[in-house]
């Protein structure tokens, strides 16, 4: 079913939302009306009815861009997500739109769209809006944990940055991609006996989403014992202009990783062939939506350098991708560890995983809902990396993927959760334990025992279950009448 509910089926009905419109689903939160933010929050429950929620602004949706407030049906479906995967309740979720207008002049101009009809607001006005919406989720709804969800490049870092310690805040763009990337990484690296410390990443295609792969990347090497500074030198990123250089101008999610000019003099720092052939990557990451940028040459010179190269074209969708994996393997002599970011047939008897973000975000969620932290911190993602690696079915059979199947995701999840709980344990980051059970049952202790943390886990995990229907026959009733 995950493609009818989410991807491809979903961005269609974004698109289309307004035309499609049949009822309200969810809370839509008025840039132009932000007095009532507590208001409309408050249909949904008090205090400790929302466990999860899900917030976008519908900047940058699923690849189609700004779909303005269409965007409440991606808050809708990793809701969805998040009770199929992670075993969140149904009923103590909220998905929530901010109407702040839209560029997309399709929508602007089309007489049946439901949202404000302006450009998309901008600066200070958009942060007191989204200032004042963060502390009214805070008031209303303490122990929620708030997923951010396509908002755009400028906006989705920063409001990560600004508000993690305010409330539980994870995203999905960002923190979500670069988990599940550096989990096949992980994987990939044990596999090939390497080690994580010496590799050497590079990255094509600096966006959010390529950003967000090698933030994920550094603090995963810090949570290792690298110092951040050793980190950033390990990872080399190239954006449209080539190798970014200090040279250059870069946004603030770049700047850690640009590179000093003089190590690339006499070097053509615009041609991918001349950087993996001066990188030498153990890995090589596409983000860059542009499709066969890893040509045979590319990967060749990488496997030059490297007898198991670790190779993960990311675009989406297919067509957009940086290479087949049929083409990887034949380049390699079918040495190559891959994983992608859409589903791909096996490979001469190899499967090939999908990079899906779905390993990921449901259990690092559900881990934050049962711990109750005050935040996820970057030892708690890593630590879900760490579990999720551990899974690995590679290590089982060569021919397996680096990532579990998704039929045993909701197994994944549980495991991923564990992993979460006990590290913000560790950390003193959680607050479950402070909770007090109702009618008087003591206070909630969870096991520091892994097994018997999942145990619990899976215990709080809702399940699909329904009283059974029962076929009655049925058995014509017999009138006597009398006159």
């Amino acid at each position: 079913m995950l493609p009818i509910i989410y991807t491809p089926t979903e961005g269609d009905a974004i698109a289309n939302y307004s035309h499609r419109f049949r009822k309200p689903e969810g809370c839509f939160l008025d840039i132009n009306d932000p007095d009532s933010i507590d208001e409309r929050l408050s249909a949904y429950g008090e205090d400790k009815d929302i466990d999860y929620i899900v917030m976008s602004d519908g900047e940058g949706i699923l690849g189609i861009g700004d779909q303005g407030v269409g965007g409440i049906r991606i808050a809708i479906a990793k809701l969805g997500l998040m009770t199929l995967c992670g075993g969140i309740h149904p009923g103590r979720v909220l998905p929530i739109a901010l109407d702040v207008g839209s560029n997309n002049e399709d929508l602007v101009n089309d007489d049946l769209y439901m949202g404000n009809k302006f450009a998309r607001v901008r600066g200070e006005q958009y942060w007191n809006f989204i200032d004042k919406v963060i502390h009214s989720i805070k008031n209303r709804f303490p122990n929620a944990v708030l997923h951010y969800e396509d908002f755009g490049v400028t906006t989705g870092r920063t409001m990560l940055t600004k508000y993690r310690s305010t409330l539980p805040s994870f995203n999905d763009d960002i923190q979500g991609t670069g988990a599940v990337v550096m989990a096949s990484m992980t994987a990939a690296l044990k596999f090939s006996n390497r080690d994580l410390l010496d590799s050497k990443v590079l990255i094509y295609g600096a966006g959010s989403a390529g950003i967000g792969v090698a933030d994920q990347i550094v603090n995963h090497m810090v949570s290792h014992g690298c110092s951040k500074d050793e980190a950033y030198k390990k990872i080399h990123i190239m954006d449209r202009r080539g190798v970014i250089l200090q040279s250059m101008e870069a946004n603030e999610g770049q700047k850690p990783y640009v590179d000093d000019d003089a190590d690339w003099e006499g070097i053509d720092t615009s041609s991918l062939v001349d950087a993996v052939r001066k990188v030498q990557p153990t890995v090589l990451v596409g983000c860059s939506t542009k499709a066969g940028a890893f040509t045979e040459e590319v990967i060749k010179e990488m496997y030059k350098h490297n007898s198991q190269p670790i190779v993960f074209p990311l675009s989406n969708p297919t067509r957009l991708h940086e290479a087949f994996p049929v083409d990887i393997m034949k380049w390699t002599d079918n040495n190559a560890l891959i994983a992608t970011g859409s589903p791909f047939a096996p490979v001469d008897g190899h499967y090939i995983s999908e990079n899906n973000n779905c390993f990921t975000f449901p259990g690092i969620g559900l881990g934050a809902v049962l711990s109750r932290c005050n935040s996820i911190s970057d030892t708690m993602v890593s630590a879900a990396v760490d579990q999720l690696a551990k899974m690995s079915p590679k290590m089982d059979d060569p021919k397996n993927g680096l990532l579990p199947r998704l039929e045993e995701i909701d197994e994944v999840s549980a495991h991923v959760a564990t992993a979460v709980i006990l590290q913000a344990l560790k950390e003193n980051n959680a607050r479950v334990e402070s909770e007090e059970r109702p009618n008087g049952g003591g206070f909630v202790q969870v096991p520091r025992e892994y097994n018997q943390c999942l145990k619990w886990v899976q215990l709080q995990m809702w399940k699909p279950i329904y009283r059974p229907l029962v076929k009655v026959k049925h058995v014509p009733e017999i009138h006597t009448y009398q006159s």
